[in-house]
Parts: C-alpha cells; structure tokens; sequence
C-alpha cells in the first residue's frame, strides 16, 4: 500500500471522530473509492467479528492479513433517508450470494451512516479488458450473470451494471456485484413471470404503450445546439463522425404530457427502453448492460458508448442497429422515431450485426497498429474475418512460437477458441436485444452453450446464508 495523501488521512480522522464507536472497531486504512453519493475506505476489522460471521464471502488469497480488511461505504449526508434506507434493505436482502457484497455491519450518528462490506482485491477493468483471452471473458461473464441471477431471484434491478462495479480477480477468476445505490425493486407488472414468456412473440407488446397512446414523434434533425459542437462518439467509426450538431428531439411548442420514468443509470450502459422511458423497465436492462461490457471485451475498446445525453445515446445506437429496427423499437414503447439528414446512419446499420460492428473496429486498430504483434484481439479478428468471408485462416506462427505450442496442440487450441467466439457472439445478440420482452434473462444465457465447460464446476450458487449475522448499531 502507498503512501495515504495527507487530506485523505484528515478525511479519515474526521469521520473516526464524528461516529462513535467507530474507531474501536474498525481502523481506516485509505480511501478506495468516490461517488456520487458516498466514498469508501479499506479498513481492518479489529474485532474479526465481520470476518467471523461473513467469513464464506472473503476471498482466500493466502494472506490471513487480508482476510480482516473491510469496506465502509460512507454514505453522504445529501442522499435521502428513503435512498439510504432502500440500499441498506437490499444488501440485507442479498447477504446469500458470496457473488454479491454483503451488508456485513451498518453503523448510523445523527445524519452518519457507515455501511460495512467485505473487501475485495480486483483488478481494475482497464487493466485487462484488452488482453483477457476468451476463456477469461467466459469467466467474467459467468461470475456477473450468477451474480445477476441471485439479484433478480429476488425480484430486484441493480440499475447500474457497469465494471466499475462489478469487481473481478482475474487471477482467483471471481468477481462481486457492489453498489445498490439505484437498485429497486421490480414490481409484479414487471415480471416475465407473470406475463408469461409467450409475450416475447408479440411484435408490438409493452404494458407502458397504453399508458399513452400518443406520445407523437420523437425527430432528429441536422443543428447547430452549442452542447454537441465538436462532439465524437467513442465507437462510432470515421463515417459516423459528422453527428455531432443536433438539436434536442421536442417540439418547440410540445403540449403533450411528457413521458416519465426512471432514468437512472451509468451513460453508456443504459438500455433503449431507459433512454424511450419506458415506464415498465424490468431486470432486462441489467442484461442490457451485460452486454455493453461484453461488446467492450470483443472490440477491445472501453467506454464503448459515452454519449451525453439520451438523444445522442440514441443517435449512437441508430448507427450500429439502424434506424428501421430503432423505429421498431420506439414503435413497442409507443413513440414515433424519425432521424433526417444525418450522415454514417443507415436504414439496415451493419447488415453483418454486431460482428461486423466488432470486427470494423477492430480493423481499425490492427490497420494503426495499436495491437502488439502477440495481442489476444487478433483471434477475435481472425474469427470475424473468416466468418465473414467463409475463408479458413490457419493459426498465426507468431501466437505458436510466442506461447510455445506444438502444431497439435496449438491447432486443438485454435478450434476451441473459435468454437467459444461462434458461441459467445450468441450471447451478445441475446444481451444487446432492442425488445426487452425478447432479451435473454440471466439463467437462460448461463445456459448457453457458451458456459458449457464451467457448468459442472462452479455455476452452482451457494443460498446457504445460515451464519451470516448482521448487526447494526446506532
């Protein structure tokens, strides 16, 4: 550990001073994380009785040191009681996942409240999101969509799936879901089961349609609005370049009640039915944000979107799905969808979907040569241009002599990477679905064919939380 900055040392002070008790148990040892709403510190666990009775959700990484370091998550003071209760009462909810933060200790004086976690050493996501071979993807996958899974057993939305929360080890391959802050509960009109899955066959089915039967047409048109001046999308290729002046997408004299619903989400990962405000969002947005991540993994570019607001997030959609299946789209929730006169945005988008999404990206950096001559990208490359093409492409001598293999083996290798790329593409159409009723759920796509080989070791989720005692002090 470095050197603790002298102001976090005085921030650190303060709060052990201003709730009692709190020194006496735990020892602030830095700050580790800032957020909207609260900060989190690593702390060591004086007393081991978090340890002791959450000791099943620390990972073992053969330093006993370790295993007494805590989280407290400081939660400010501008965050609302119902906000704070609602994130408390969740982590509760979810103590019996060991893929998802416990509340392990919670600590409130007057308008301080300390919520107490487990702590975890990840790695951070832009460490390694460009080298992690396919197996690793699998991996990551495997442990968020389980986490998922847990979550929205319980009938709760995280809201916020991004890799910033969603912390990964990839040399133990586990990861922990964190921060609940916008997570809420899905309400019955919510959930598939029960609506039953036959509604994924309806073409224009979404309960917020009848809530408003015209909503009129939402336009984009060509503009000089001073917020988009200069403005690039982060994985739009050259030819989508020029969308960057638009005007907002209202009617200037708009008389109509404006569509409401939650919006809260990380920009970038929010799903097409958050950006329409779609009243009846439900855990598929989760599922959604999956796949942003994955699509980040496979064109080994991060943040992938990061547009500023929704009619720009939009807009950067139109240019991968086209604005025939975005109508289609907008025409579900009730909404018309128009966009005029904007260069880089086709009727079909990318005729070879994602894949050839992916793979133009991808040209794009071996023809500037930002991948070294070794990088794990070019097997994704490889794979997309002879999916495309129909060629069989033989494995790289440079990959063979950099990581020793024999022609036997290096071929076995080679045949099972591009099996796990033929899969895991199906997983990513399944996430990136613009229909929410026809997205895959969590367990579904765990079922894919994609996660066959880690099936019989570790897609079992323990639900066993009979020593997990929660304690909290006021």
């Amino acid at each position: 550990m470095g050197e603790v900055p002298p102001e976090v040392v005085e921030e650190m002070q303060e709060l052990a001073t201003a709730v009692p008790g709190l020194k006496t148990r735990y020892k602030l040892l830095d700050k580790i994380g800032e957020g909207t709403f609260s900060s989190v510190y690593k702390a060591e666990d004086l007393t081991g009785s978090v340890i002791k009775s959450f000791s099943r959700h620390f990972w073992d990484s053969g330093n006993r040191q370790e295993r007494r370091y805590v989280a407290l998550k400081r939660i400010y003071v501008t965050s609302s009681p119902n906000r704070i209760y609602n994130e408390l009462n969740l982590l509760y909810m979810l103590c019996g996942s060991t893929r998802v933060a416990p509340l392990c200790d919670a600590l409130r004086h007057h308008d301080q409240v300390i919520a107490v976690l487990p702590w975890y050493r990840h790695e951070e996501f832009r460490n390694f999101y460009r080298d992690l071979p396919i197996k690793g993807i699998k991996k990551y996958l495997s442990e968020l969509l389980q986490a998922l899974s847990f979550v929205h057993s319980k009938g709760i939305i995280h809201r916020d799936i991004k890799p910033t929360n969603f912390l990964y080890n990839p040399q133990f391959g586990r990861g922990v879901l964190v921060d609940f802050g916008l997570a809420e509960m899905e309400s019955d009109s919510k959930s598939e089961t029960r609506h039953g899955k036959e509604m994924r066959t309806s073409e224009n089915y979404c309960p917020c349609k009848g809530e408003q039967s015209s909503q009129g047409q939402t336009q984009v048109y060509p503009g000089n609005h001073p917020h988009h001046k200069g403005k690039q999308t982060s994985a739009m290729p050259s030819a989508a370049h020029s969308i960057v002046d638009l005007t907002k997408g209202y009617p200037k004299h708009e008389t109509r009640r404006n569509k409401r619903a939650n919006r809260a989400g990380t920009r970038g990962f929010r799903a097409p039915e958050v950006l329409m405000k779609c009243s009846n969002q439900s855990t598929k947005i989760d599922i959604w944000s999956v796949g942003v991540i994955l699509l980040s993994f496979l064109a080994r570019r991060f943040p992938m979107f990061q547009s500023l607001d929704d009619t720009d997030s939009l807009l950067e959609l139109c240019c991968v799905f086209g604005t025939k299946k975005m109508r289609k789209c907008a025409s579900l929730h009730g909404l018309g969808f128009d966009v005029s006169g904007l260069e880089g945005i086709s009727e079909d988008g990318y005729k070879g979907g994602l894949a050839e999404f992916i793979q133009q990206l991808l040209h794009g950096e071996v023809e500037a040569g930002t991948f070294p001559s070794y990088s794990i990208a070019f097997e994704t490359y490889e794979f997309l241009v002879n999916r495309s093409t129909g060629e069989s492409i033989a494995p790289s001598v440079e990959f063979q002599v950099a990581y020793n293999y024999s022609q036997h083996d290096l071929k076995k290798y080679h045949d099972e990477v591009w099996s796990d790329h033929y899969w895991c593409l199906e997983v990513l159409d399944q996430c990136l679905t613009l229909d929410p009723h026809k997205r895959s759920t969590a367990d579904e796509l765990l079922s894919s064919t994609f996660f066959n080989e880690l099936v019989d070791s570790d897609c079992t989720e323990e639900n066993d939380d009979e020593d997990d005692v929660l304690i909290i002090e006021n």
